[in-house]
């Protein structure tokens, strides 16, 4: 078990250092496309390295939508989520410590609707996306590592799913499907950027994912009937 939480938090970490600051230390050159390829190329690289030791969840809401599938233990859910959690908050960190060695302001691509999305989406279509995308993401993560799919092919899935879902989310939310990965750059944002309009909505972007999430594994123990005992 340690091990696994060692894994989840350096895994969320990769995750966020590498997402967030693609977006945030390269955004300007890189613009959406750029940015999703980073996304999805953290998951990928870290499915292939950590998979085998914690499954890299790198996301509570990936762990709770694997909980609601039937294919992950309740008792590992808390420790799972603490460790993306740290991982998450500490990669912002390093994003701010960073950034602190230039005379750019700072950003910290946390998550927002209305006045915080990126291209002024509203609450309702932030909701639509959050939870549809998520829902989506899911699925693919069950489907790709069921035991009729083909073998070792399930990173490339994953990490391409999640670049696509970017492509979409990005101008309506800078997409999150990922509590902990809003939870980082929000509290950051909040302590060291000195405005906590992001920490406002972050309740948002808990339980949207987490609700899409859900639903996933629920219509996933159906699809792909592999259900363990919890």
């Amino acid at each position: 078990m340690k091990k696994a939480f060692l894994a989840e938090l350096i895994g969320t970490f990769w995750l966020v250092l590498g997402g967030c600051g693609a977006a945030v230390l390269a955004g300007s050159k890189i613009g959406y496309l750029g940015i999703s390829l980073a996304f999805g190329l953290t998951v990928l690289t870290m499915a292939f390295a950590i998979g085998h030791v914690s499954g890299c969840h790198l996301n509570p809401a990936v762990s709770l939508g694997l909980w609601a599938a039937g294919r992950f233990e309740t008792a590992k859910l808390v420790p799972y989520i603490i460790a993306q959690l740290i991982g998450a908050i500490l990669a912002s960190g390093c994003i701010y410590l960073i950034q602190k060695g230039a005379a750019a302001p700072l950003g910290f691509a946390a998550n927002g609707f209305g006045k915080l999305s990126p291209e002024g989406y509203s609450f309702c279509a932030a909701m639509v996306t959050e939870i549809v995308l998520t829902f989506i993401f899911l699925v693919v993560i069950c489907g790709a590592t069921s035991a009729k799919a083909p073998q070792g092919l399930a990173p490339v899935a994953i990490g391409l799913c999640l670049t696509l879902i970017h492509l979409v989310g990005i101008p309506v939310t800078n997409l999150s499907v990922n509590p902990a990965r809003s939870t980082g750059p929000a509290l950051l944002q909040a302590i060291a950027g000195g405005d906590g309009a992001a920490l406002c909505q972050l309740w948002f972007f808990w339980v949207m994912p987490i609700a899409g999430a859900i639903l996933a594994g629920l219509c996933a123990r159906y699809l792909f009937c592999e259900c363990k005992e919890k």
